[in-house]
């Protein structure tokens, strides 16, 4: 079995607390193969960029980069999250056409082409990981690395005509040619990059997610959908239950029941309509006021971007206006909270949650929403309230599923989840409940590296 080297953005050091699925998939990879976790560190260097720091945990190698603040607003908050993450979301309304941070993004992929290169050796199976990093394998072929690199997009992949629309387009998407098998979160992401390929990429689509560059390489495109730690976060959930933090939250409820939303804070998530859905719940099932508390959990993220800062003030605002409309002395139906909580608190969280409102405007997958489902109660299941444009909702067909821009449709869920006996609760969780399981984080990077190695 070849030497696994993963490269992210971020890399999950030893001692660091880092509660994502996918490090806890990426780290069992390595110990499984032993290899290298290569990428940023984190912080912003005061000197130059491109200084490597280098630390070992048994087989595993981790080696991070310092990158200053000119090359991470260039890289990091600029083209990746200005430009391609709104693109990626589908809103070219919110795209930064600024050709200065494109730029910078290649310059600090080249940097990461740099340093990695002379670490790779010819057996090694290089995987990569998501939108900040998509030129980095065809910079790697450029320096003559000859092994298998494989990409996986976290994000959703957007319609060919979006996509086009990013002046030079072709340079920074026709890179993907250079990998060996691209992965996605789901089919329809496959079929619009297929998509894209044949009508903008100058490429022939040969079946079977199989392509053909212009030049004539060939490589794949195919569909992984990422999955959680099931069993963790069940146990997790269940011990949970005994904290103080969750403690406190099931006595203020005085015996109602519990929403509950968890989304970093981000124009993805649509957060504003969820608001607006849960004024027009209060509104259309006049039956269950006082009956059911909203609580919104939305920490801070990208706090130095306008757009961001933009979003907290006006979900203050709906909040405010909610329950100025429909609070009474002894109950607040929105809580609206920007504080962050530890993972396993957050786990009891939602296990207390009689619904789960997990509607974002466009999602590659949306772990949260698994997390949920796993998080329950197997003998009093909640219910969980799913957007169909996030990508967990083609596997989850159990859920209540809306489309997070219809009010009404979002409001008649949650007064639907609030209401469902025990018996179609628990057999709609155990459904779901079956698929996480079976599909879980390590089937996730099983099954893509078996097609990388395969490719």
């Amino acid at each position: 079995m070849s030497r696994l080297v993963v490269v992210s953005n971020r890399v999950a050091v030893p001692g660091e607390s880092r509660a994502g699925g996918l490090a806890v998939g990426l780290l069992a990879a390595l110990r499984e193969r032993g290899g290298l976790w290569f990428g940023w560190n984190g912080k912003v260097a005061r000197g130059e960029s491109g200084a490597l720091h280098e630390q070992d945990d048994g087989d595993i190698r981790f080696v991070t980069m310092d990158l200053n603040k000119r090359d991470l607003d260039a890289y990091y908050n600029g083209f990746a999250n200005r430009t391609l993450w709104p693109l990626l979301h589908f809103r070219l309304d919110l795209v930064d056409y600024d050709r200065a941070k494109r730029d910078g993004y290649r310059r600090v992929n080249a940097m990461f082409a740099d340093k990695l290169a002379p670490m790779l050796r010819e057996d090694d199976t290089v995987w990569i990981h998501d939108y900040h990093l998509i030129p980095l394998a065809s910079l790697l072929r450029e320096r003559g690395i000859g092994c298998k690199i494989g990409f996986f997009l976290h994000v959703p992949m957007p319609s060919a005509d979006l996509v086009q629309a990013m002046p030079d387009h072709a340079r920074l998407f026709s890179t993907l040619y250079a990998y060996d098998l691209v992965g996605f979160q789901t089919q329809r992401d496959v079929d619009r990059f297929l998509s894209y390929v044949r009508l903008f990429g100058g490429g022939r689509l040969l079946g079977d997610g199989e392509l053909e560059a212009p030049g004539g390489r060939r490589l794949r495109a195919a569909a992984f959908p990422i999955g959680i730690d099931t069993e963790l976060i069940a146990r997790q959930a269940k011990a949970a239950m005994s904290k103080q933090a969750v403690r406190n939250l099931r006595g203020s409820l005085r015996d109602r029941q519990l929403a509950i939303g968890v989304d970093r804070l981000d124009y993805s998530k649509g957060l504003p309509e969820r608001f607006r859905g849960f004024e027009r719940y209060l509104e259309r099932h006049p039956d269950q006021h006082g009956t059911l508390t909203y609580l919104q959990i939305a920490p801070v993220s990208r706090g130095e971007v306008s757009e961001y800062r933009d979003l907290r003030s006006q979900l203050e605002q709906i909040a405010g206006h909610i329950n100025g409309g429909h609070a009474e002395p002894d109950w607040t139906p929105l809580r609206y909270v920007n504080q962050n909580f530890t993972h396993a608190t957050l786990t009891g969280f939602y296990r207390s949650a009689a619904v789960g409102l997990v509607t974002p405007l466009r999602d590659g997958m949306n772990l949260v929403a698994k997390e949920y489902v796993a998080a329950q109660d197997p003998d009093d299941p909640g219910v969980l309230v799913l957007s169909l444009l996030a990508g967990a909702a083609d596997e989850l067909r159990e859920a209540l599923l809306v489309n997070p821009h219809d009010l009404d449709g979002v409001a008649d869920a949650i007064a639907t989840a609030a209401t469902l006996s025990r018996p179609k609760r628990i057999e709609r969780w155990q459904a779901m409940m079956e698929h996480l399981r079976h599909n879980d984080i390590n089937h996730w990077r099983q099954r893509y590296l078996e097609a990388l190695d395969a490719a």
